[in-house]
């Protein structure tokens, strides 16, 4: 899947000049100032915003602030752009919240990097959570908003695992989001979409009370809300690459034998 960028900026030539840069490598999305920006964000899964900051109207800073105080967006990495040459300047932009600040004029090449290693580093955090059993949620979380949120959402799961029909929207009702605004808010935090976070909560769960070892495998599917164990063992190969059965052994070989029990 292709990542989305939103570009803002009231120059005409800067958006022309960005897009001819980027628009291979990437979906933009274009804004001439804040308040359009904020727009797109609110129907779009954006992935990074690049933003000029002499901008009428809602000026880049405002716009960081505004973006990484709200729940919403505060997970989408920001950069800054700016002809301000000046020391205030670039500690003004770390502290709205910006992820990067680039002064102009500059090579399309430190961009393009900057964007692919910002991007990149969150997909490691990402691809790590997903596959690893027993990581945090809030090992995804990008600010203090985010691991509030996360660990809200996350409570929320673990309490309701047993119930087989929890979806989009009880969860979106309990983070009180409307549908389209936490499902991309989830997709873009996680890569995940709601669906699929509820079923990673639950298989890491599971792999937990694997691990424990006091329950069968068909009593641990039943407690995390599989009412189906050939969906269960199929889930838990999606995430974690092996059975359940494999899981265990790995687990025994790990152990002293007589810790374990046979399942």
């Amino acid at each position: 899947m292709t990542d989305s960028i939103l570009i803002i900026d009231d120059n005409e030539d800067i958006l022309e000049f960005l897009t001819e840069v980027l628009a291979d490598q990437y979906h933009l999305h274009l804004a001439p100032d804040g308040e359009s920006a904020i727009n797109i964000l609110s129907a779009e899964v954006i992935s990074l915003v690049i933003s000029d900051i002499m901008m009428p109207g809602i000026d880049g800073f405002e716009l960081c602030r505004l973006l990484k105080a709200n729940v919403d967006y505060c997970h989408i990495p920001i950069i800054l752009l700016t002809s301000k040459n000046t020391y205030g300047a670039h500690i003004e932009g770390l502290e709205v919240g910006a992820d990067a600040y680039i002064q102009k004029p500059f090579s399309p090449h430190l961009l393009q990097h900057q964007i692919a290693n910002l991007l990149k580093n969150r997909l490691k955090i990402k691809d790590h959570f997903a596959s690893s059993p027993f990581e945090d949620v809030r090992v995804m979380a990008h600010s203090k908003t985010d691991e509030a949120f996360l660990k809200r959402l996350d409570e929320y799961i673990r309490k309701n695992l047993r119930d087989p029909n929890m979806d989009i929207d009880k969860l979106s009702d309990h983070m009180h989001m409307s549908r389209p605004t936490f499902y991309r808010k989830i997709k873009s935090l996680s890569s995940l979409s709601p669906k699929e976070l509820i079923d990673l909560t639950r298989l890491k769960k599971a792999a937990k009370l694997i691990a424990q070892n006091e329950f069968t495998l068909f009593e641990i599917a039943k407690m995390v809300g599989y009412s189906s164990q050939s969906l269960f063992t199929r889930n838990f190969i999606k995430y974690f690459k092996v059975t359940p059965v494999e899981y265990i052994h790995s687990l025994q070989r790990e152990a002293p034998t007589d810790e374990l029990k046979a399942f």
